[in-house]
């Protein structure tokens, strides 16, 4: 009887400890995640480069105070000792002092321009951000002498470009960097993560899994077909808020179908987006009015259907490709604000999208892996307080990172 009693307390100390970890990781990689990102376009003629930077607000922000927008000689004074050209061995010099453009909502932008000594042997040099954000990613696109356009991804570990002459390609720009940049998406990506776990947890069964896995899958392969095409152009800044709503939605319909009660979870989260529909008509917050109606009739009615369900697995289907097509569209959004050639943008979408399918595939199976392991090991964890806890902590950060968002 003492055995079993200590086995127990043993299982719940193990609990709780492993409830902490998950906490702590999500709170500490939040600012970690490789949605961090900034475009560059550079226009190289004869032996002066053109820079023109477009920035999101949002990252603007990491330089100001407690979260405020510097002033635009602060931006400047920042991104001119971090950007740079030379040519033929020597660094070029700035033909003049940078300044500020107009640019659309949410972005902020400004036009370098650097006079070289020779026009021929050019690096590109981009160490923005990196300091405060690792997982920065710089978006570029170099226009040659020759009129032809490339590519590149300036990243901590790939600060510089060397071109050589007419014929110079980026380098580490390739189809499988981009596959790669996929599968680091959602290993450094919290949110995503996060959501992942959403979907894992609400799967009481591996034939539940497999569908909410496939609607996510088929989100993003829609996503790509749809962003190639053309037929939508979503605004980033919209994208970053409803992926964090989608976490909090997994996290309610959790805690719904644990409590047995879906109308009063609807009507809290269908609730919280109402005020901040009615706060945005009045001119408060970033997100049009509309969007936020929709989303809170969207949330709260599938939050009502799921919980009256008997088995709500093949709804989720459903679901998750729209949540699918909202993840999907945060990173192609940013790459078609950098206006890629049509006849690459195809690669470049579909390497990112197999990296994500690749990195969340090896992320739930790693999960499983592990719970498999902890009931080998006979340390499993009752599997209501696991969701119970869980739940609660994504609708907290979901909601927390919406609103957060919403407010840039």
């Amino acid at each position: 009887m003492n055995a079993e009693l200590r086995r127990l307390r043993g299982t719940r100390a193990l609990h709780r400890a492993l409830i902490c970890l998950v906490v702590i990781l999500c709170a500490g990689q939040a600012a970690a995640h490789t949605k961090s990102t900034s475009y560059s376009n550079w226009r190289i003629e004869g032996s002066v480069v053109h820079l023109s930077l477009t920035i999101p607000m949002a990252e603007t922000a990491r330089l100001g105070e407690a979260g405020s927008q510097p002033s635009n000689e602060q931006v400047i004074d920042y991104v001119s000792k971090r950007l740079g050209v030379s040519a033929g061995g020597q660094p070029c010099t700035l033909a003049g002092p940078p300044r500020p453009l107009t640019a659309t909502v949410q972005f902020r932008r400004f036009e370098l321009q650097f006079q070289c000594a020779a026009a021929t042997g050019f690096s590109l040099h981009s160490q923005i951000f990196f300091d405060l954000v690792p997982s920065h990613v710089s978006l570029a696109q170099i226009q040659n002498s020759d009129g032809s356009v490339t590519q590149q991804l300036f990243t901590i570990d790939n600060q510089t470009l060397e071109m050589s002459g007419k014929d110079s390609r980026m380098r580490n720009a390739g189809f499988l960097k981009y596959v790669q940049m996929g599968v680091m998406h959602i290993f450094t990506g919290v949110d995503h993560m996060s959501f992942l776990l959403g979907l894992v947890l609400i799967s009481r069964r591996l034939r539940d899994l497999v569908f909410v896995v496939t609607g996510f899958t088929i989100g993003h392969s829609a996503t790509l077909a749809l962003a190639v095409t053309g037929v939508i152009r979503p605004h980033a800044e919209y994208i970053d808020a409803l992926v964090a709503l989608t976490i909090a939605m997994i996290g309610a319909e959790n805690i719904s179908a644990a409590t047995h009660r879906p109308a009063l979870v609807a009507a809290g989260v269908g609730g919280v987006l109402l005020v901040m529909a009615s706060a945005s008509f009045l001119g408060f917050g970033g997100l049009p009015s509309l969007l936020l109606l929709g989303a809170g009739l969207f949330a709260s009615n599938y939050l009502m259907l799921s919980g009256h369900l008997r088995d709500a697995a093949r709804l989720r289907i459903v679901v998750t490709v729209v949540f699918g097509l909202i993840h999907g569209f945060g990173f192609a959004a940013d790459l078609l604000e950098l206006r890629l050639p049509t006849d690459q943008l195809f690669s470049i979408l579909l390497g990112f999208n197999l990296g994500v399918e690749l990195g969340q595939l090896t992320l739930v199976l790693a999960t499983l892996g592990a719970v498999a392991l902890l009931v080998r090991a006979r340390l499993g964890i009752p599997r209501p307080i696991v969701v119970d806890t869980l739940s609660a902590a994504l609708v907290a950060l979901g909601m927390y990172w919406f609103v957060s968002r919403s407010y840039v």
